[in-house]
């Protein structure tokens, strides 16, 4: 019975409650325990994983406003710190006590560097200082607000007006400052058709376009053409704003093509003074072969008259005789050398008048070489040049030109530029 009780005893200390009847007081208790009900205390959990028990996934800040939010884990702040990854331009947190502030100044709206109505995910973190492994990576949004009515513009990087040449590359950026809302899409138009640039479709796209040589016509008036570019930007209200950039075209010279034209007439040139230089060889040649010939003709005529001379003076009749017969026939071979070496005073002539073509030909081409990569004077260079080689194959007109070449162009030049041409053509002052 003691037992009983004993146990009657430890469960109402385990349980909780228990009710026990007994007998009158001095009748012994009886052996019978009734309990009507027992309650188990609820288990203890403990809080073992890391959490923010507070964070707002979603934050409105208006502009020229100040946040101020604090931060809270569900375990001991004084040993975790705070971070912040991928966060706007002033937003901060202390790492001590995970506080976010950011002041949202209309400055940083104006440079571009913060946009309204566009969401930045901020990436956060909360990690234990003793342990690297505990640790929580979450991330909210931020979004910034105007009140203020400010509408979106157009800028381009460029003035009002541009004025350029055929050929010329145009570039520029066309910018755009936020209103309360970006600008989502451009729109180009131009009154008059190109092709062959760069679209712009957003804002900091680049416009390209080169003006062709011929867009400029004859027609047009001053030479010149206006091209007026509308860049047209909307927002996602279809609230719009418009930009415009006035290019003023000149007519220019095709460069390459006039530059092209130029090396064909220094080619033509160059060919015809390889003709020219072979001809004057032929006919220089010809003029020494008669030279010589002549020569020979003018010294049998001398020594046939000096020995006619002498023997006319000697002793006997009959070398007095044969003495005056022999100038005779010294007299009778002038007539033989013209019919022999004829005079060629027309060939003599030919040959100058080339010798001094070339030399004009080739003056002409010193004075008229390009100078600098975009020689502004190109066109009435060639023209000159075109006129030189005109006039020079007309003068020569008369002269074969079409002789087989059998000589390089070296062993010409060495030919034409050797000194007895050149003493045998040069021009001297006779007194």
């Amino acid at each position: 019975m003691f037992r009983k009780t004993i146990l009657a005893s430890l469960l109402v200390i385990a349980t909780g409650t228990a009710q026990v009847w007994a007998q009158d007081p001095g009748k012994p208790v009886t052996d019978t325990i009734k309990v009507d009900s027992i309650i188990v205390a609820p288990p203890v959990v403990v809080d073992s994983t890391l959490r923010i028990i507070n964070l707002n996934p979603f934050f409105t800040i208006h502009v020229d406003s100040v946040l101020n939010y604090q931060l809270s884990i569900n375990k001991e702040a004084s040993r975790y710190y705070w971070y912040l990854k991928n966060s706007p331009i002033g937003l901060k947190i202390n790492k001590d006590n995970g506080t976010l502030t950011f002041k949202a100044e209309k400055s940083f709206f104006m440079s571009g560097k913060l946009k309204y109505d566009q969401e930045y995910k901020v990436s956060l973190g909360v990690q234990n200082l003793s342990d690297p492994n505990e640790r929580v990576d979450t991330a909210f949004t931020l979004v910034f607000y105007n009140t203020d009515i400010i509408l979106p513009k157009v800028k381009p990087s460029v003035t009002g007006t541009l004025v350029v040449e055929e050929g010329d590359l145009v570039s520029f950026r066309v910018q755009c400052e936020d209103g309360n809302f970006p600008i989502e899409d451009i729109l180009f138009t131009s009154n008059i058709t190109i092709h062959d640039y760069k679209l712009v479709k957003s804002c900091n796209d680049d416009f390209v376009w080169t003006p062709p040589f011929d867009f400029v016509k004859e027609t047009d008036s001053a030479r010149i053409k206006i091209l007026n570019l509308s860049f047209i930007g909307s927002t996602k209200f279809k609230i719009r704003d418009t930009a415009t950039v006035r290019i003023i075209v000149k007519d220019a010279l095709n460069y390459p093509q006039a530059k092209k034209e130029y090396d064909q007439v220094i080619a033509n040139v160059d060919k015809y003074i390889v003709s020219l230089k072979y001809t004057f060889v032929q006919i220089d040649k010809r003029l020494r072969k008669t030279k010589n010939t002549r020569t020979t003709f003018d010294l049998t005529s001398a020594t046939t008259a000096l020995s006619g001379t002498i023997l006319n003076t000697a002793g006997g009749t009959n070398e007095q005789t044969v003495g005056k017969i022999l100038p005779s026939v010294g007299v009778a071979l002038v007539p033989v050398k013209e019919a022999a070496a004829p005079n060629k005073n027309v060939e003599q002539n030919q040959a100058s008048l080339i010798r001094a073509s070339i030399k004009r030909l080739e003056y002409m081409k010193f004075d008229y070489a390009l100078v600098g990569e975009r020689d502004p004077a190109i066109v009435a260079k060639t023209n000159k040049m075109k006129d030189e080689l005109r006039q020079s194959q007309m003068q020569l007109i008369e002269v074969p030109t079409d002789i087989t070449q059998n000589m390089t162009e070296e062993e010409l030049n060495e030919y034409f530029n050797s000194k007895k041409v050149q003493k045998k053509y040069r021009l001297t002052n006779k007194k």
